[in-house]
């Protein structure tokens, strides 16, 4: 095999949290040993294989969250290995209730108006307290929307790999078979809107104190994947009211919240991937973080197989797209507005 250098890399991965990059480390085919990077490159990065695809995987660093931190870190990521050609936003957010479930997959796609993810905290508010949203977020590329339809395509003829991956990454590597791969012990509880979270007096995040009785019954089934709207923002949603208050701004069609993505949908060529770990309501715990951040790393994986080698060759890198953007532009580039 030839010698591997910062340009035989295509793929960007990003990660916010530990547990996520973890997940996706498990999904690679083959690890790469690292490459020598820049001083002033501060990131840690994950080399390595899925399928024919080169992937550099990079998480934020501890701590920092928020579109911001994204993409400081992507931006970083790109000077570094300047042939990626698109990346996958892939981690961990909260589902919007009756749309999805506990362990579901959404994958942020165009439609009803809105691109795949949109920045719910992007606006201005007007006379009377009226929010409007201003800006707009990129789509992500045809190829991987191309690669979305054959997703779910083969998903209607031949069902989901993402169980196989689990499986797989349960015998590989035993010491996340605990959490990773959902353990049976996982319940999925929903409380309604205007049932606010019990804390005990010697504190808990698992609801222990909450009654049990006033959980809305939902039918087992299994996991699914949904295709739609991601909102992105600043704030973590841990509010019940104030999640179907942007749900319905967005006339109601947000499937999932989350924390990183819009700070990359601008001009960047990406798609966003989440496993609903909670129901963005004040029940909110980490109980199911490990299982969505596995779920949502095999979507991604199964997603990234569907795209074709001679679809990524042709791209121009992000790099190159960024470096015009802003050679393009008349001063500083800024965040696209309409103000009245």
């Amino acid at each position: 095999m030839a010698s591997l250098t910062h340009g035989s890399y295509t793929v960007g991965w990003i990660c916010a949290l530990s547990k996520e990059l973890t997940a996706a480390e498990a999904m690679l085919d083959d690890k790469h040993p690292g490459l020598e990077q820049p001083a002033k490159d501060t990131n840690n990065y994950t080399l390595g294989k899925m399928g024919e695809h080169n992937i550099v995987i990079v998480c934020l660093p501890k701590g920092n969250i928020g579109t911001n931190a994204c993409a400081t870190v992507a931006t970083i990521m790109i000077q570094t290995f300047p042939n990626i050609k698109f990346s996958f936003m892939v981690g961990i957010g909260g589902g919007v209730p009756g749309k999805v479930r506990l362990g579901d997959v959404v994958i942020g796609t165009p439609g009803d108006n809105h691109p795949g993810v949109v920045q719910w905290d992007s606006g201005k508010t007007g006379q009377g307290g009226q929010f409007r949203q201003t800006g707009s977020l990129h789509p992500p590329p045809h190829e991987l929307l191309n690669a979305v339809s054959k997703l779910e395509n083969e998903h209607r003829a031949r069902g989901t790999k993402i169980p196989m991956f689990l499986t797989k990454m349960k015998h590989e590597n035993p010491n996340l078979a605990l959490q990773y791969p959902k353990p049976a012990e996982l319940k999925d509880v929903l409380f309604p809107a205007n049932y606010e979270h019990v804390m005990r007096p010697e504190g808990n995040d698992n609801c222990e104190g909450c009654d049990q009785k006033r959980s809305v019954e939902q039918e087992p089934r299994d996991m699914k994947v949904h295709y739609g709207l991601i909102a992105s923002g600043n704030q973590l949603i841990k509010y019940a009211h104030y999640r179907d208050e942007i749900n319905e701004r967005f006339d109601n069609n947000v499937l999932c919240f989350e924390m990183e993505a819009a700070g990359l949908s601008l001009s960047w060529p990406c798609i966003v991937i989440r496993g609903i770990c909670d129901y963005a309501d004040s029940h909110k715990n980490k109980q199911w973080q490990e299982h969505a951040a596995a779920v949502a790393a095999a979507a991604a994986k199964e997603l990234l197989l569907m795209v074709p080698i001679p679809a990524v060759t042709f791209l121009p890198s992000i790099k190159k797209l960024l470096d015009g953007l802003w050679c393009n532009m008349p001063g500083e580039f800024t965040e696209s507005t309409t103000e009245e």
